[in-house]
């Protein structure tokens, strides 16, 4: 290996273990070790090495070895983690999925370069660039790849349409698209609205906004937010939706570091949901930025959070770029809730223990009941306003815990999710009957009242999980059908609509939702959960 690559693993070195130590501008003698110990392997090792490889793996050791989401991100991979967050990628602007080793257009974006030169949905999708990508088992990343590109660069590609004798060529400029950070957000009842998010990005707040008008002007007076299964992202976007449930300034969240001085965000005031009855859904798969917003509000008892204990990702990170375009995500603070809780989890015992205590939730009873959580007596705090009971370094523990549903869950079911069969089923039967659908169902009303699976239909998924290697099973398939044809039902939903449509049928089987909506609607019982008489 040559040694200017040597000399650009020694640069990088240092320049992470500047930053891990922060203790002096000089280069200690650690950082020379490191460097020299990867001289040493290129000039005199017994067989050849990848030291960019090798460099890669000791950066993710040191990380891995501070905190659990202190991390390395290859350059590769930098552009790919901003996207969501951002909330846009440049692109054509499609949806789109592989049926039977085909590409096939679920929905071109509304407004983006795709719709704007007569894309439809039910495009199969022949060549892109001129070159074939069908019967070629691509996948889904290589389809991205081809069809992503920079702004104002042009694609071409050539598409099968049913009921078009001829070929369709089409040249498409690529554009920013949007990426939506909310999924659904509709009416449950004439008072209470319904909103789910998927993240917290530079887009959430206008989202946000924008779907509590829409619902305002449907006679919503109180909500219900979905945040489970919401990872976290930007702070900001949290603090913002935070701000809009306080009729005055209130203390939501505050982060501080050994290096990184302490630092407020506060609510301005004011905020258009101050007078609403509000209840946050969270569960294990709820963290960060989803955890600052559920905190603010418990630790000031202007709401109830309702289903099962959050993830528990408490830690701030900040980025720092190395020479060649990779980044170290760097933890260099905590973040608080009002009362001064950590919601962090404890790493104390290392990354694989820290990781293994989490999937133990799913075998020591914790989604099934509340009273298999125990934490200490020095977690405790108590709320600001109404004094409640609320614990700390562990995730935001709900008011109102709900238990995991598994009354469908059985091995034939997670098979057929596992095989992607209902996914596949669905794109194959909405292409065979696209025409009749649009026609018979005019409203997404008349769909979700009326729309079912005939047997024959029903016996069709079944063969289709057979050809998937899925063997039917009629006790299981029993047990599960409900949810099965729901989720069925929800996906072709989706093919007619968006996604909104997907949560608005699948929504009519979550007993947390259940939960949440009786809670809401009995202002005495909201009342009393949250300490006031």
């Amino acid at each position: 290996m040559k040694r200017k690559t040597t000399g650009k693993i020694f640069l990088v070195l240092s320049l992470i273990l500047i930053s891990l130590s922060a203790s002096s501008q000089m280069l200690n003698e650690g950082t020379f070790k490191i460097g020299r110990t990867f001289q040493l392997i290129d000039n005199f090792y017994v067989d050849s090495t990848d030291l960019d490889k090798l460099t890669e793996k000791a950066i993710v050791e040191i990380l891995k070895s501070l905190d659990p989401h202190s991390t390395y991100i290859s350059a590769k991979d930098v552009k790919d983690m901003n996207e969501p967050l951002n909330g846009n990628f440049e692109g054509i602007g499609v949806q789109f999925n592989l049926l039977r080793d085909s590409i096939i257009i679920i929905e071109p974006i509304s407004g983006g370069p795709s719709e704007k030169v007569g894309i439809r949905a039910g495009d199969r999708i022949l060549t892109i660039n001129k070159e074939k990508v069908t019967g070629i088992n691509i996948s889904t990343s290589g389809v991205r790849s081809r069809l992503m590109g920079a702004k104002g660069t042009q694609v071409l590609v050539t598409v099968f349409r049913k009921g078009v004798k001829d070929i369709l060529d089409f040249t498409i400029i690529r554009d920013k698209i949007p990426i939506n950070s909310l999924d659904a957000s509709y009416m449950l009842d004439k008072e209470t609205g319904y909103v789910k998010l998927n993240k917290f990005a530079a887009t959430t707040e206008k989202e946000f906004s924008e779907a509590v008008d829409s619902l305002k002007k449907k006679n919503m007076k109180n909500l219900i937010l979905d945040l489970r299964q919401n990872g976290g992202g930007y702070m900001l976007a949290a603090t913002a939706l935070a701000d809009k449930f306080f009729s005055d300034k209130k203390l939501l969240v505050y982060l501080s570091g050994r290096k990184t001085p302490r630092q407020d965000y506060k609510s301005v005031g004011n905020g258009s949901l101050s007078s609403s009855r509000l209840i946050i859904l969270t569960d294990e798969g709820s963290a960060s930025a989803s955890e600052i917003l559920a905190g603010a509000i418990q630790d000031w008892d202007r709401g109830i959070i309702m289903g099962r204990r959050t993830f528990g990702k408490g830690l701030v990170q900040n980025g720092f770029y190395l020479t060649d375009g990779s980044m170290i995500r760097l933890t260099i603070a905590r973040y608080y809730t009002p009362t001064g809780r950590s919601i962090q989890r404890s790493y104390k015992d290392g990354y694989d223990k820290y990781m293994e205590n989490f999937m133990v939730r799913h075998t020591d009873g914790e989604l099934m009941s509340a009273d298999s959580i125990r934490l200490p007596d020095s977690l405790k705090y108590t709320t600001l306003v109404n004094k409640r009971k609320v614990y700390g370094a562990g995730g935001i523990m709900p008011d109102v815990f709900v238990s995991a549903d598994t009354a469908y869950n059985t091995v034939y079911f997670n098979k057929l999710y596992a095989k992607n069969v209902l996914n596949s089923f669905t794109l194959e039967y909405y292409d065979k009957n696209r025409v009749k659908l649009n026609q018979q169902y005019k409203s997404f009303d008349d769909f979700k009242s009326n729309f079912q699976f005939s047997p024959d239909d029903i016996k069709t998924f079944i063969a289709k999980g057979e050809s998937e290697g899925v063997k039917y099973n009629d006790e299981q398939y029993n047990k599960s059908k409900d949810e099965i044809l729901l989720i069925l039902k929800g996906l072709v939903a989706t093919n007619i609509w968006k996604i909104s449509e997907y949560f608005q049928i699948i929504n009519q089987n979550d007993k947390v939702i259940d939960k949440a909506l009786k809670t809401i609607s009995d202002k005495k019982s909201y009342n009393t959960i949250l300490g006031y008489q």
